[in-house]
């Protein structure tokens, strides 16, 4: 359990910051700019789960906080070994398999689509948009990462498969899907 007398420690003064491995970075580094954007989606999300709208799938969106913290713990455990225990911890499979049937239990109740959809419609599916963005950015800051650095392929692979939950789950949220506003290619020429 964490626990956290002192907010401020002024360790991080220096621009650097510390890993889970007692290791310290600088804050502008690839592995800092993921677990930020990490950060950042998770926030999205939080927004996206306040919303009134969203209440029957909070307890889904709140599993999700959850997990995207043990994505950034991941992402701040320096290695190549992706096994977890009790001091480490690792996204695992069955935490894509999980979201692997969370979208198919939101995509069964929507229409096949038809058109790309624009990134709105209610109040709260364009919450849950800005969220999938955000999740998608943060992909691309952990592939960016993995460039230089061994990545968890199980974490690539969640943060994959949460935008595809994030669009479905706006969609349900949009009416399931019969106020998804449609992207008509080159209407204002």
């Amino acid at each position: 359990m964490v626990k956290l007398n002192k907010i401020y420690t002024r360790t991080g003064d220096d621009g650097t910051t510390g890993l889970v491995d007692g290791s310290r970075c600088p804050k502008h580094t690839a592995r800092m700019e993921a677990i930020g954007a990490v950060d950042e989606a998770n926030s999205a999300i939080g927004l996206a789960a306040a919303a009134p709208a969203a209440a029957p799938h909070l307890s889904a969106l709140v599993r999700i906080q959850n997990d995207m913290f043990d994505l950034g713990a991941d992402l701040a455990t320096p290695g190549d070994d992706f096994a977890p225990s009790p001091m480490v911890l690792r996204i695992v499979p069955s935490q894509v398999d999980w979201l692997e049937g969370a979208i198919d239990g939101v995509n069964s109740a929507l229409a096949p689509l038809t058109s790309f959809i624009l990134p709105g419609g209610s109040e709260a599916a364009a919450r849950v948009h800005v969220a999938r963005a955000a999740v998608r950015r943060a992909e691309r800051r952990m592939v960016a990462l993995a460039a230089e650095a061994p990545v968890n392929p199980a974490a690539l692979a969640y943060a994959n498969r949460l935008s595809d939950y994030l669009f479905v789950l706006a969609r349900a949220l949009n009416a399931n899907g019969a106020a998804d506003a449609l992207w008509v290619p080159g209407q204002n020429r």
